[in-house]
């Protein structure tokens, strides 16, 4: 089954799940905020795709932070306690399927190999 994560009032999240809903994948969402993280998926996705990327450094959560609090984000470690602290400020969507690579952000090219 795929799984799209992300938090559901995010624009770019609504985008995408239209986006497959219209084209009827069928897939379950999950909301970090409302069903939470599981660390051991973070670190998978980490693994996959790299914290640098994972790590929403243009979004309003990120630019919240003391700068201070920024700085210490130097590795996957410091990324992952962030993200498990503050789910907001991952990148999103993120689309995993069995047996295919995740998907990072919405992309309607990247998106067709899922319908």
């Amino acid at each position: 089954m795929i799984v799209m994560y992300g938090i559901k009032n995010c624009d770019t999240v609504k985008k995408a799940r239209r986006f497959l809903e219209s084209r009827g994948v069928a897939f379950r969402f999950h909301d970090y905020r409302a069903d939470g993280l599981d660390p051991a998926f973070l670190h998978t996705a980490i693994a996959e795709l790299g914290w640098e990327a994972l790590l929403n450094t243009r979004g309003t959560t990120w630019r919240k932070l003391d700068a201070a609090v920024r700085d210490s984000i130097t590795d996957s470690e410091s990324a992952a306690k962030l993200m498990l602290e503050m789910p907001a400020i991952i990148k999103r969507p993120l689309l995993c399927a069995p047996g295919q690579p995740m998907l990072l952000g919405f992309d309607e090219t990247r998106y067709q190999t899922y319908s």
